[in-house]
């Protein structure tokens, strides 16, 4: 007979399961990653092939010229003009949008009524279609029926074609770009006021620090720093992006004076038909949204943040 002999429990070998996390977790993933393939990564990659071809839309072939367009792009002044118009642009909605917008927050904020309704028209610009707002600044700022110059000729103030007019058209722009961004930077402002805990408020206080500018300085616009950068930031990107005003109201004009980045792609892409010209356009306007967003990145994790 043979002898059985007992292996204890914890000595007998453990058969080791195939690890399926992995696999389940790519499967899960597969699908959110082809979207980002197909709608993100292949159409970005594409672009910048096209950027280095002659081809034209519509046309059955083409040929690779290197950075010809982007050296074309340069000597270009229309181009120029559009970018110089689009930094200038940004330069006066950012700074006028963030500083509004923290203004009517704080005002906002101190009321004691009525606030759900002043939040709600401020962010009703943001929220509207902007091609309908368009139409409705273009009848405002008629030369002769709209109420803007009506309103002057009743106080006796000298009227001007706003649209028209190579000195007014990109203020003009300007001020109907901080009108639609307002709302947003109002409502992230006063976010980021809810946020800002009382006692320190209070310590400051004890600290004799009890005037309303003094606890602005001290408290709140250290503690809304963050938020000061992620408006800047997206603020600056939505102004970039600006494309709705400027082909309904001016189409560019006059002379250009109104030109921006992305009606002058619009127009090289589609109006002229010069594919390979336009997505040379697309990778510098790419190339701009890349560094904004890096610069949040940087700027936020390394210099707004507090502990």
């Amino acid at each position: 007979m043979r002898a059985v002999v007992d292996i204890p429990e914890a000595t007998r070998p453990v058969r080791q399961r195939p690890d399926t996390e992995p696999i389940a977790a790519c499967l899960l993933a597969a699908p959110a990653f082809a979207l980002i393939l197909l709608l993100f990564i292949l159409p970005t990659l594409a672009v910048f092939v096209i950027a280095t071809t002659d081809w034209q839309f519509g046309a059955r072939s083409l040929s690779f010229v290197g950075l010809r367009n982007f050296a074309e792009l340069l000597a270009d002044s229309t181009f120029r003009i559009s970018f110089a118009n689009t930094c200038l642009y940004v330069l006066v909605v950012v700074p006028a949008t963030t500083a509004i917008g923290l203004a009517v927050a704080l005002l906002i904020e101190s009321g004691q009524s009525l606030r759900a309704f002043y939040r709600a028209v401020h962010f009703l610009p943001f929220m509207a279609t902007l091609a309908a707002m368009a139409v409705a600044w273009e009848a405002l700022l008629h030369p002769t029926i709209g109420l803007a110059n009506q309103t002057l000729t009743a106080l006796g103030l000298p009227t001007a074609n706003w649209l028209r007019d190579e000195r007014t058209v990109l203020p003009v722009l300007g001020l109907i770009g901080i009108w639609q961004n307002l709302g947003f930077a109002m409502v992230l402002f006063l976010a980021g006021l809810k946020s800002i805990p009382s006692e320190l408020y209070d310590a400051s206080e004890i600290d004799g620090a009890d005037g309303t500018f003094d606890r602005l300085r001290i408290v709140t616009l250290p503690m809304l720093g963050p938020v000061t950068m992620f408006v800047v930031i997206v603020v600056a990107l939505r102004a970039f992006q600006t494309f709705d005003t400027v082909k309904i109201l001016t189409q560019g004009g006059p002379a250009k004076a109104s030109e921006m980045l992305l009606y002058t792609l619009y127009v090289e892409s589609f109006e002229f038909l010069r594919t390979g010209y336009g997505a040379a356009v697309t990778v510098v306007f790419l190339a701009i949204v890349v560094g904004l967003t890096l610069l949040q990145a940087r700027v936020m994790d390394k210099r707004v943040h507090y502990q």
